[in-house]
């Protein structure tokens, strides 16, 4: 019998074995499943979330930069380093920053009304979840925002605060179902506003506000803001790339004037790049991937524990077949090789059914994020060969253990 008329024959027989044994193939392959969903589901999420971050900050363009008083809730500094808060900056420092920046560059204004407002129209409402930003009329164009009907803030909307909004393709659909709301009145909390423009979509993972924007007048935020102290964010984008730099150290000459700081003094605001807060993101998103890959190892370790078990009791069961496979003349490679397939093909088994559940529930975040379907080759194949590696290392000791068996006291057990 040629060597791969034997590597058929066995693999037929561990198929038949398993077969044979579903309820116990099942088991462990459904905890080896679980653990590679687990894997690859999360790291394809990662991969999603990664390009959704991308392609938001991109469309910012590298050479954006915001200045402002404090981080955003991410640690912006080294480790071990907390990020700073400065004092607010005020309307005042904002708009005096904007007419004194004489440098080639796109500057807007911007803050936060609030985080959870409710809008309506006639019967219909949202949810108490829209966040309402102030701006000037630079702001779509710096936040990478692009209208789909209707028009931008005029000067007149900017300087006299009129109750005019922008509004997200997400609102559109619960109040308006997908109208056309342009010249329709809405009501952010007990204020009324005329809708003036309608973005275009930008998927709800996108922007840190997605189709749920909600923009307003600068001028008028300043009239609904409830604080007593709110903080404005000055966004700055200059001609090129090539200009970024410069145009970052001439704002922040020109921002540190405005705030009265003398030459020795620190920076009392931050600057920070666009794809500076990118690749902070992304790197605290590592931690996360460190996350998925110790559940799945530990979940792993679990069922090869579990599989090797299985396999010693089918070693055992099947004694009396291999005294009779050895007084025929089967070999102890030819048992070993027998017993470590049936160990692959169970892993290979719940290990495909698992990459493919993980791929869809990868995807179903993507689909959330607005990011384009993935097919993660990378984790696919290294979900493949954990599967092998798996189906190796359980049933190497069964195996061994079948191929050593005395074939007369083998014969003899009952």
């Amino acid at each position: 019998m040629t060597l791969s008329n034997s590597l058929r024959e066995n693999i037929l027989e561990a198929w038949q074995s398993v077969k044979g044994n579903r309820l116990r193939t099942f088991l462990t392959a459904t905890i080896i499943a679980i653990g590679l969903m687990a894997l690859v589901g999360i790291l394809t999420s990662i991969d999603a979330i990664k390009g959704s971050l991308n392609n938001t900050f991109s469309s910012m363009g590298a050479n954006s930069f915001t200045i402002r008083n404090k981080g955003i809730g991410i640690r912006i500094g080294g480790e071990g380093k907390e990020a700073k808060r400065h004092k607010p900056i005020t309307y005042r420092e904002a708009v005096a920053f904007k007419e004194s920046f004489n440098f080639p560059a796109t500057v807007s204004i911007n803050t936060s009304v609030t985080g959870n407002a409710t809008l309506k129209y006639g019967s219909k409402k949202t949810n108490p979840n829209i966040p309402v930003t102030g701006a000037d009329e630079n702001y779509l164009k710096t936040g990478g925002y692009a209208l789909s009907l209707g028009r931008n803030f005029s000067s007149a909307d900017i300087d006299y605060g009129a109750s005019v909004v922008i509004i997200g393709q997400e609102i559109r659909k619960t109040l308006f179902e997908n109208a056309n709301p342009i010249d329709r009145s809405i009501l952010i909390g007990n204020d009324k506003f005329r809708v003036v423009g309608l973005l275009k979509p930008k998927g709800s993972g996108s922007g840190f506000g997605g189709d749920k924007t909600c923009i307003i007048p600068l001028v008028k935020a300043r009239e609904l803001i409830s604080s007593n102290n709110p903080s404005y964010t000055i966004t700055v984008m200059s001609a090129g790339p090539s200009t970024a730099e410069a145009t970052i150290g001439e704002a922040t000459a020109v921002f540190r004037n405005v705030r009265g700081l003398r030459a020795g003094d620190e920076d009392s605001f931050e600057v920070t790049k666009s794809d500076a807060l990118v690749k902070t993101l992304l790197e605290n998103i590592k931690y996360v991937t460190m996350a998925a890959i110790v559940i799945a190892f530990v979940t792993l370790v679990g069922a090869s524990i579990g599989l090797m078990n299985i396999m010693l009791v089918s070693v055992t069961e099947r004694t009396r077949e291999i005294g009779i496979r050895k007084a025929i003349g089967g070999t102890p490679s030819a048992i070993r090789q027998q017993f470590l397939l049936e160990a692959i093909v169970i892993c290979l088994l719940g290990g495909m059914a698992g990459i493919i559940l993980g791929i869809l529930i990868g995807n179903l975040v993507a689909v959330l994020l607005g990011a384009s379907f993935i097919i993660p080759w990378a984790w696919i194949l290294l979900g493949l060969v954990l599967c092998v590696t798996v189906g190796i290392l359980s049933g190497s000791y069964p195996a061994a253990k079948a191929s050593r068996l005395d074939p007369v006291e083998a014969l003899r057990y009952e």
